[in-house]
């Protein structure tokens, strides 16, 4: 039994949920890097490793979205994000496992190697993927698609919110702060004063925010924006924290009602780049660091800019005794390569140039 139903059986008998993560993640101090980057404690919580096929941070949350469709009798799942979209990919990978069929709604982004992966991972998962020019006719066609597919296949199909970042969503990171509480317990880290994790559609800051806050740990959690602020602000992180505390609340009245105060959480603003997914010089040579001392491979998008904050934090904030615990939430598990080495064409024309298209230049340089 997962952790925050153990401490709360009513949610149990509540909330839908369906096992596919590889639980608990596993956790470990990084001694030859944080000796590297002069921090005395630091250490890593591997959601990297969280599924056998492909991990992440977005299992978690499927855990309790695939679940709630197939309650819902549903056949396919709808979901968005930009081409190269993780969470898309990890959707179709899992829906595909649990027989249900995944429509992904992308928005252009610019071109990286791990987009191209992504893309063909997700066909070969059996994803039907559309790319749209704006959020208008992203908003149309998403319609249609609800339209087409419940005429053709007798149901409505189970929208996920882009990143798996509901109230629901958010509930796997809130039992994740529950599993970090056993690790604690057990010795495996001492109660970490800071985390620092990507923020990109919030789920996963949210959700572990309102669980620190309801086991009782003083954790500060450090969100390194990765998207635009329009996607990722402390309005829209408030507005997330309450709706999920509601929900959970709801389901079991014993779960408190908190609040969400400003020594629970900081947005880190200066890591973010020009543009969502162009990579950073910081991001990249954090990328490295990680790689080069400690094996574990990081990404341009999310994960090495995080790195790059905290490394900066370390050497601007006098952290380094601090108890830091980099939450890694980049699959670090190989695609099979039958999935990666499929001829693109076989994709929608839409897609193409993205096979066709130079790299970014951080990407070409850094491979």
């Amino acid at each position: 039994m997962i952790p925050l139903f153990q401490a709360y059986p009513q949610l149990k008998t509540q909330l839908p949920y369906v096992s596919l993560a590889e639980l608990p993640t596993p956790i470990h101090q990084l001694n030859n890097l944080g000796e590297m980057v002069n921090a005395e404690q630091l250490y890593i919580k591997r959601d990297d490793v969280s599924g056998l096929i492909y991990g992440g941070n977005k299992i978690r949350k499927l855990e309790f979205l695939l679940a709630d469709a197939i309650k819902q009798q549903a056949k396919r799942v709808i979901t968005f994000g930009f081409a190269g979209s993780n969470h898309a990919l990890a959707t179709a990978i899992y829906a595909h496992f649990l027989g249900i069929h995944t429509t992904s709604m992308l928005m252009p982004q610019i071109n990286a190697q791990y987009v191209r992966r992504n893309l063909l991972a997700s066909h070969d998962y059996g994803a039907d993927i559309h790319q749209h020019q704006t959020q208008l006719e992203l908003a149309i066609h998403t319609a249609y698609q609800l339209i087409h597919y419940t005429l053709k296949e007798g149901h409505i199909p189970y929208i996920i919110a882009p990143g798996g970042s509901s109230p629901l969503g958010a509930i796997a990171y809130v039992n994740a702060a529950f599993e970090l509480k056993e690790q604690i317990v057990q010795g495996q880290i001492p109660e970490p004063d800071f985390i620092y994790l990507p923020l990109g559609t919030m789920g996963t800051a949210v959700g572990l925010v309102l669980g620190l806050k309801a086991i009782g740990l003083k954790t500060k959690v450090i969100g390194v924006r990765v998207v635009e602020a329009q996607f990722a602000n402390e309005q829209k992180m408030v507005n997330l924290f309450n709706r999920t505390n509601s929900l959970l609340h709801s389901l079991d009245p014993d779960f408190p009602i908190l609040k969400i105060a400003e020594k629970d959480f900081c947005i880190s603003l200066d890591f973010f780049g020009k543009n969502y997914a162009q990579f950073t010089e910081s991001g990249m040579k954090a990328m490295m660091l990680m790689n080069e001392y400690e094996k574990i491979p990081l990404d341009g998008t999310y994960t090495g800019k995080t790195f790059a904050a905290l490394i900066h934090d370390i050497n601007q904030e006098d952290i380094k005794h601090k108890v830091i615990l980099f939450w890694n939430t980049y699959n670090s598990r190989n695609l099979p390569s039958a999935s990666i080495s499929e001829d693109f064409h076989h994709l929608p024309q839409s897609l193409h140039h993205y096979f066709i298209d130079n790299l970014q230049p951080l990407d070409q340089l850094y491979k």
